[in-house]
């Protein structure tokens, strides 16, 4: 109940100082290329239950059928408002909502796609015993996943054996470690990698 509390006044408070930002980011991404304003995908979510996640659309319209991973720094995919959306984390702000609206909690593992949850093994389940959240332990460590994955002549292949099996053991730390004052660190910590693009420790 105390999680879920600091959940709805963050998300709240949040929402309401950042509403310029978030006028900003909408009217670039509107001028800069066609297509709505926000992305919505569906996610595993608390219990395997399905949600609609929110986030500012960086891609061209269409570009999730060409691959569900973003690969490199420079994806043709995403849009150049896109690209700084992504490097600067804002393409995330819309989750806030998802958070208010109880869908997700501010801290706690990251949500995948159906596809990738599907390769959990029963052990692995337990991340979704609780909510996910915009970010954990996982975000900070894999801030470059998307570097990392295109150094790969296989990235869907890098990322299933060796990058998602290390989020989840990162996710399982999370939920050992479970608390408020853990949630605290984590967005300091998050806030910090933001701004400190080599940042992957977690400890």
């Amino acid at each position: 109940m105390l999680k879920r509390s600091f959940d709805i006044l963050s998300s709240g408070l949040g929402l309401l100082l950042i509403s310029p930002i978030l006028l900003i980011v909408s009217l670039a991404i509107t001028l800069s290329s066609k297509g709505g304003v926000f992305y919505k995908q569906s996610r595993v979510g608390l219990n395997g239950v399905n949600f609609n996640i929110l986030k500012f659309r960086t891609m061209f319209t269409g570009s999730d059928k060409k691959g569900l991973l973003t690969v490199g720094d420079r994806d043709p995919r995403v849009t150049p408002v896109g690209y700084y959306l992504r490097k600067y984390k804002l393409d995330e702000l819309p989750q806030l909502i998802n958070v208010l609206l109880g869908d997700m909690s501010l801290v706690g593992p990251r949500p995948e796609v159906s596809k990738y949850v599907n390769l959990y093994s029963k052990e692995d389940r337990v991340v979704l015993s609780i909510k996910p959240g915009i970010t954990d332990y996982a975000s900070i460590y894999f801030r470059n996943e998307n570097e990392i994955l295109n150094s790969s002549s296989n990235p869907e292949k890098k990322y299933i054996e060796e990058v998602m099996p290390l989020k989840l053991e990162l996710n399982k730390k999370y939920i050992r470690e479970k608390g408020l004052l853990t949630d605290l660190k984590i967005i300091f910590m998050t806030l910090k990698s933001i701004f400190h693009k080599n940042e992957n420790s977690v400890t």
